[in-house]
């Protein structure tokens, strides 16, 4: 039994193009990105980031699922798990008739071959394909090209011998995607360091400082089957999820490397140690854009707009926190004259707080706004008009 699957779309862009429109499209924000991103009223005055909110395969992954469930109007139409990390979006899914096989009383073993199944932006594991693939359902595969350019990478790490060092959270679909590609296609290990502090630990490690033991103690939860430091840590290329900040996947590379040329010395080191950059070129837009927006002026606040398990969303609130307080809220009921709920950078996805007499009472007030990747434009509009209404005298 085969599957059937699509990658280039289903060829109803056009038909779909109204809903998405209704669903998604702002014209506030038309009118901000024609007044040089920039927005008054009262005494508010916000700057819009140049680069923000939905990326070309966040949009090609919602408009294929439009597609699909217009295409298959009498099948079961589901998807692995969240299209992307965006709770608004993903309720329109499931309220248009798709169903999540990761929501509770789902599962892969339930499809059939009268199903059709779409395959989310972040890819999806080996093992999970293979399952999909023998129920000989039809697949959407909406998988971005950016995470296939890491596949193809680690991949060819594998083959030629290099563990892959994955720059990366461990639970992430991304990853755990990622992952499988370099166990069970190439054959070869791989390790996941979520940061700096982890990626430390390699390097000991690697420089003779620490056990075997001790790494595995650190950081077995995210290494590959039979993982050997002795073995696996002799020959290195670096990989990163493509959401994450990129100024700290070049921080973990550049530890990595340095440890290699003190363990092998600058000559051996094309030998033991390979690096490629596959932070995706969306992601690196966007926290450009807050970069150059928070070098321009100064700022009262930031106010950055996202799911909370969005990886790329939770690094532009990391970036903005550095210069000026940064609030990261869900969407516009995050925010109320006297009180906002919004997730600290350093906090768990789940850990919402509240704070409040965010917004001073009088004078003039300037806000910095962006969005994730993951982010709609209407959501984006409304929290703007909110932040209107607050902001009036």
């Amino acid at each position: 039994m085969t599957a059937a699957i699509f990658r280039k779309g289903l060829g109803l862009k056009q038909a779909v193009a109204g809903e998405l429109a209704r669903d998604y499209h702002s014209r506030l924000l038309d009118r901000i990105r024609e007044s040089d991103f920039t927005w008054r009223s009262g005494r508010l005055t916000l700057h819009l980031a140049r680069e923000f909110g939905f990326c070309y395969g966040v949009d090609r992954a919602v408009d294929y699922a439009y597609q699909t469930r217009r295409k298959f109007p009498d099948r079961s139409v589901f998807l692995t798990g969240e299209i992307i990390h965006n709770p608004h979006v993903n309720g329109r899914l499931r309220g248009a008739g798709i169903r999540f096989l990761s929501d509770p009383g789902e599962a892969i073993a339930q499809v059939t071959a009268e199903d059709v199944v779409i395959l989310p932006a972040f890819g999806v594991t080996i093992a999970d394909l293979e399952r999909l693939v023998a129920s000989g359902c039809t697949l959407v595969d909406t998988t971005c090209g950016s995470v296939l350019n890491v596949w193809k990478n680690v991949r060819r790490y594998a083959r030629d011998g290099y563990t892959a060092i994955i720059h990366g959270k461990v639970k992430h679909e991304e990853t755990q995607a990622t992952a499988s590609q370099v166990s069970v296609t190439s054959g070869g290990h791989y390790i996941v360091v979520l940061d700096c502090e982890e990626a430390a630990v390699l390097c000991d490690f690697i420089r003779g400082r620490l056990d075997a033991a001790s790494v595995l103690d650190r950081l077995g939860h995210g290494c590959s089957p039979g993982f050997d430091p002795a073995r696996d840590l002799v020959r290195v290329g670096l990989a990163n999820q493509t959401t994450m900040l990129m100024t700290e996947s070049l921080a973990v590379g550049d530890l990595v490397r340095r440890a290699m040329v003190d363990r092998y010395g600058e000559a051996a080191l094309p030998e033991h140690y390979r690096a490629f950059d596959t932070i995706c070129s969306a992601t690196q837009d966007r926290q450009d854009a807050v970069v150059d927006m928070l070098d321009e002026r100064r700022f009262d606040a930031a106010i950055v707009i996202g799911g909370y398990n969005s990886s790329n969303t939770r690094n532009l609130a990391r970036i903005c926190a550095e210069r000026v307080t940064t609030y990261h809220i869900a969407d516009p009921s995050c925010l109320e004259a006297a009180t906002i709920r919004h997730l600290p950078p350093a906090a768990r996805p789940g850990v919402e707080t509240a704070t409040g007499d965010w917004l001073p009472a009088e004078g003039p007030l300037t806000l910095a706004v962006t969005a994730g990747a993951s982010t709609p434009d209407n959501i984006v509009g409304e929290v703007i008009e909110r932040l209107g209404e607050l902001g009036r005298p």
